[in-house]
């Protein structure tokens, strides 16, 4: 990344406590960091000049450098398939005090936050964002554009299916070899939620045990 611009697309509150990460991961390198947004709040946050996408296009510089800092999943992955498109390199952010254990595979694009870990036989699909204090145990395979909220706990045995969104500090019970937890596309487990049942795609659940939400 030397003598490059490496943006971080995202200004608001999860981009901002991405861009030290950033930093970190890649101190020492001649680069030009900036935020990118459509709708920029500023011209400059936190010591960095904010962009709007077209700008950071525009930029004369050598390669170019970006990781999503958005947390809806459909954005994530719009904004990711654009930059593809316009020739910008995604990359991986990880906090240093992250822990990865022994056979962990993850797509591209992923944002690991501080003291998050990720243990042992896990896939993990591109696109991935595990918040501060989240885990994802033995043996389970999540999908692309999952979120999780922080201190998420994902036991062993689970299957997370794309875009599906874990809110903060939810359990999801841990599954067996043969018959994973399953949390279906694109669902919802509410904020402390504890799961111990599967959850259909699209579907919404809260609570203890985690029910789906009625409307």
């Amino acid at each position: 990344m030397e003598n490059s611009m490496v943006g971080v697309f995202g200004a608001s509150g999860f981009g901002r406590e991405v861009m030290p990460l950033v930093r970190q991961q890649h101190s020492g390198i001649n680069a030009h960091f900036v935020f990118v947004d459509d709708n920029p709040p500023s011209v400059e946050l936190n010591g960095h000049p904010v962009l709007t996408y077209q700008q950071f296009l525009k930029e004369h510089s050598g390669k170019k450098f970006i990781t999503i800092a958005i947390a809806d999943s459909g954005v994530r992955k719009m904004l990711t398939d654009r930059c593809v498109s316009d020739g910008v390199l995604i990359f991986d952010v990880a906090a240093n005090n992250a822990v990865l254990m022994d056979a962990v595979n993850i797509g591209e694009g992923f944002i690991i936050s501080p003291f998050v870990t990720i243990t042992s036989n896990v896939k993990i699909g591109k696109g991935f964002h595990a918040n501060i204090y989240s885990y994802v145990a033995h043996d389970c395979v999540v999908g692309d554009f999952v979120t999780f909220a922080p201190y998420v706990k994902c036991n062993g045995n689970v299957v997370i299916e794309d875009h599906a969104y874990i809110g903060t500090g939810a359990i999801l019970k841990q599954g067996r070899p043969g018959k994973p937890l399953v949390i279906g596309k694109a669902a919802v487990v509410g904020m402390g939620a504890v799961v111990t049942k599967d959850v259909p795609p699209g579907v919404t659940v809260v609570g203890n045990p985690a029910k789906p939400l009625i409307r």
